[in-house]
């Protein structure tokens, strides 16, 4: 069958359409915007990628298109497959049709993590011998001399086995995300995927362009709740009280509650002894900077083993957690587990070292919500603890662009030692009037400065940075390649 898919590049569209490939279908594709690292695994996979969107694209007829959330009515992509009659489905949809049916689906879902946590669970189950498919919004590092893994992690998405006698086989992990599925469905494209384990990792206000409140968040993760078998598992932090809220419309699984514990305090802190108290699963840190930390489950004193990875920061401690209850839900043992995540890598465009040019050290960070900015920017004080910090921003997210979170942005930053926000042309609000008025309000906001060239962000940068710096980006796009320009205005600095 050959299936055309709007919208390729898309970090979810273009996972799919991997997975199209390996189910043996032909696969082509079109997209506004043809970047890296999206880009560069569908043309190394034989996927035929064309830009823009033009009816040309969908001549002669495929048999199937794949409708990316980022169509509209009125563009004439779109009139010309309504007008013909051409068989279309959403992304959701077909990835449950084809794929999800006859699997034991996990799903990771939340504001914030869900990308990083999905790639660490489907880590640990293939380092377990588990042939489990999966579906990643981003592109994992690999770092292993164990050819199997390499093989399966080269890319954002993996078919693995279906159902069948093998007990480690038919398992799906799927980054289940809260956003739309297409123009004719406006349901969260979670609701399609149908779980059976399910980790809800945060819940937050988000992407206001299509939700009017946190309210009408939860309606849709409940929509997600109410589908999860009673032999099931719901799997989440302790004491998120807009998870708690979600689940007191009605829960019909069991629940594993989580909770991060720093050791240093356990004794003293009477939050820390409720949250131990109130959790099954506890991780204990023993590096401050969440670098190692020791994981236990309550029902079974046997399942406890120590992380020790390169990664970093109290979110990534989180999301490990909730990883390895989840693959602890389907057989691997907490000892296994752990053991997976200390060989652990990350993935891409998360805090990923990119360059190192004289001594300062240049990071990507995928960061759009200004919780995640501060996580982030946490993580990296304490990891890099003898380093300046420089956060260079691009409020780009559809919520950032409307001024949702305008409020909490200087605040979000405040723990970098000097920040560059980008203004962009077209920005419906002034970033830089909120900035200073934040600044005037707070001495707790640091060094902030906004700047509306991508050149003038690397000239100073260029001018500014010292040997024994970190600069860390953060944007949710291509942020006009400032990256590489970044690395060599330094080298040639």
């Amino acid at each position: 069958m050959h299936i055309h898919i709007l919208g390729i590049c898309g970090t979810f569209m273009g996972s799919l359409a991997l997975l199209a490939r390996a189910l043996g279908h032909t696969v082509t594709g079109s997209d506004a915007n043809v970047y890296p690292p999206m880009s560069t695994q569908l043309e190394n996979a034989g996927v035929t990628i064309e830009e823009g969107y033009l009816v040309e694209h969908l001549q002669p007829t495929p048999d199937l298109v794949v409708v990316g959330n980022a169509m509209k009515r009125g563009m004439d992509v779109i009139e010309y497959m309504l007008d013909n009659g051409l068989r279309y489905t959403s992304g959701p949809q077909f990835l449950s049709e084809q794929v999800l049916q006859s699997r034991h689906v996990i799903a990771v879902a939340g504001t914030h993590g869900k990308t990083t946590t999905t790639t660490m669970l489907a880590w640990i189950l293939h380092y377990a011998g588990i042939d489990a498919g999966f579906l990643i919004g981003g592109v994992p590092l690999v770092d292993t001399t164990d050819e199997h893994l390499q093989q399966v992690f080269a890319h954002s998405s993996y078919l693995g086995a279906d159902k069948s006698d093998n007990d480690k086989s038919g398992y799906f992990v799927i980054e289940a995300d809260e956003y739309d599925s297409a123009f004719f469905d406006k349901r969260s494209k979670f609701v399609h995927y149908r779980p059976r384990t399910a980790i809800l990792n945060n819940l937050e206000f988000d992407h206001a362009d299509i939700f009017a409140d946190l309210n009408a968040i939860q309606t849709q993760f409940h929509h997600m709740v109410r589908m999860i078998p009673s032999t099931g598992k719901i799997i989440m932090p302790a004491a998120t009280i807009s998870l708690e809220d979600t689940l007191a419309k009605g829960v019909w699984t069991p629940i594993w509650r989580t909770a991060v514990i720093d050791s240093t305090l356990a004794d003293t802190s009477e939050n820390a002894r409720t949250l131990k108290d109130s959790s099954d699963w506890q991780a204990e840190l023993i590096q401050e900077d969440g670098s190692k930390f020791k994981v236990s489950f309550a029902a079974d004193e046997d399942a406890s083993a120590i992380v020790n990875w390169s990664m970093s920061g109290i979110h990534n401690v989180n999301n490990a957690l909730v990883a390895v209850a989840a693959a602890y839900d389907v057989g691997v043992s907490v000892e296994t587990a752990c053991a997976a995540l200390s060989d652990f890598a990350g993935i891409k465009r998360r805090m990923e070292l990119i360059g190192d040019v004289n001594d300062i050290l240049v990071f990507d960070d995928f960061a759009h919500h200004p919780t995640a900015i501060t996580t982030t920017l946490d993580g990296a004080k304490k990891k890099l603890a003898d380093r300046r910090i420089w956060a260079i921003i691009e409020p780009r997210s559809n919520t950032m662009k409307m001024g949702i979170h305008q409020d909490s942005l200087a605040q979000s930053a405040a723990l970098a030692d000097y920040t560059l926000w980008y203004e962009p042309t077209g920005l419906e609000w002034g970033l830089k009037e909120v900035i200073e008025q934040a600044k005037a309000t707070s001495d707790s906001i640091g060094n902030q400065q906004v700047l509306s060239s991508i050149d003038a962000i690397i000239e100073h940068i260029s001018s500014h940075a010292k040997a024994g710096d970190a600069i860390v980006v953060m944007s949710n796009g291509g942020f006009e390649g400032i990256h590489q320009r970044l690395l060599t205005a330094l080298h040639n600095g």
